[in-house]
């Protein structure tokens, strides 16, 4: 389903399949308003992501002022991806766009935690949701904290059904 591109909503961009399937988790949480919230097609990898939303994006942001977007991508250990990934984020935009992702990979969070994708992403919703960190606090994903706080406060009020 797509998002209503009238009112306040969020496109997620997803590197690749394990990203997507924990979008779509997130997804799953009944409390989540299907209308504000869509996944869009994997872009290929973490530089595509970021070309996507540099070359697709921010003119479409421009043009809906409500839209926020999520580019969801792979750290694999380096912590220079966040800056990277921020650099092509224009400053009029900071406040609406989140880099999110694992530390090193999906595959591996799905290891260590032992459950599905969409399980994981249904969790981390749970988390946005109550504005807890249970699944957000682990190893892999700590390292998202500050966007989560941002992405909690700007998005919490209209994604979620409370």
């Amino acid at each position: 389903m797509s998002a209503d591109k009238h009112q306040p909503h969020v496109l997620v961009l997803p590197e690749d399949d394990a990203n997507r399937q924990l979008a779509r988790g997130f997804l799953l949480d009944p409390s989540v308003s299907a209308r504000r919230i869509q996944v869009l097609p994997v872009a290929g990898g973490w530089r595509k992501v970021i070309d996507s939303f540099e070359s697709d994006h921010v003119r479409e942001m421009d043009r809906y002022p409500q839209r926020f977007m999520v580019l969801l991508i792979d750290f694999d250990s380096r912590d220079d991806r966040l800056t990277h990934a921020m650099t092509v984020v224009p400053a009029r935009l900071i406040d609406r766009v989140f880099v999110l992702g694992v530390w090193t990979d999906p595959e591996e969070l799905k290891s260590k935690l032992g459950r599905p994708y969409e399980a994981i992403g249904q969790d981390l919703a749970k988390d946005c949701r109550e504005e807890t960190d249970t699944t957000w606090e682990h190893d892999l994903l700590r390292h998202n904290s500050t966007a989560i706080d941002r992405l909690r406060d700007r998005v919490r009020p209209f994604l979620f059904q409370l």
